[in-house]
């Protein structure tokens, strides 16, 4: 029932809405549950990617008997004090999982392939804004192929940069500072490209025939939105007193 615990079958469900491709609030509305219930089970059982109802349910049976073993030796114990999140500013760990899962899950919405909108949002949760392939594979539970592939289509993108640490004989995959900035040039660049093609088409098709006149609008269209992005990272950057590269 709502604001109970959840049941084997409602974790049918779940992995069944993720299976389907559903969001964490789709999923929670079916449930009838808080969609901060479904976001919270599914990174405590693997995320998105690996997330399986029976071995949930399994997990939460043997954390149950723990909590209540640890419960009953230490009774009589004083309480211990919560330990900080990384960095020491005490975060919450679990509530940072969950905010890394909705970030992925809406740049998923956005048209990011899964692994690689969960990779950006474990990234962007880090302080040092770098991880290595070790790190994401332990953070995210899936396997280095699927983690190598993320980091492809991310670099392709702008969003994510590769760093050589010869000391430890590693790679850390690093988010910088100025990532949307970076990314936006380049979409501003490849629109520069599609707007030169579909203005080359235009001419071949004829700009007095209704396919011609298509691509004409289309280059148009194409030109204007990639000048309005670069006016206006560059704009952002001037009024943040940063000059931009």
């Amino acid at each position: 029932m709502p604001g109970g615990r959840l049941t084997q079958q409602d974790r049918r469900r779940i992995a069944t809405g993720l299976a389907e491709g559903l969001g964490y609030g789709e999923i929670a509305r079916g449930l009838g549950r808080p969609t901060s219930t479904v976001t919270r089970e599914i990174a405590r059982n693997g995320g998105p990617s690996g997330y399986q109802a029976e071995r949930a349910q399994h997990a939460t049976v043997r954390r149950s008997r723990r909590s209540r073993t640890a419960t009953a030796t230490t009774t009589a114990a004083a309480p211990r004090p919560a330990v900080p999140a990384s960095g020491g500013v005490g975060r919450d760990p679990v509530a940072v999982g969950e905010f890394a899962d909705r970030l992925a899950e809406l740049l998923v919405h956005s048209g990011m392939p899964r692994m690689a909108a969960r990779v950006l949002g474990c990234l962007h949760v880090t302080d040092a804004g770098s991880l290595t392939s070790g790190d994401l594979v332990q953070r995210l539970r899936v396997s280095p192929a699927a983690v190598s592939k993320a980091i492809g289509y991310l670099e392709g993108q702008a969003l994510v940069r590769r760093e050589r640490d010869d000391r430890r004989r590693r790679e850390r995959y690093v988010i910088d500072g100025d990532v949307w900035y970076l990314a936006l040039l380049a979409s501003a660049e490849r629109n520069a490209v599609l707007a030169g093609l579909t203005r080359h088409g235009a001419g071949l098709l004829g700009p007095a025939t209704p396919a011609g006149a298509r691509m004409d609008d289309a280059s148009a269209l194409l030109e204007r939105i990639g000048r309005d992005i670069v006016r206006s990272v560059r704009q952002w950057h001037e009024e943040r007193g940063r000059a931009p590269s």
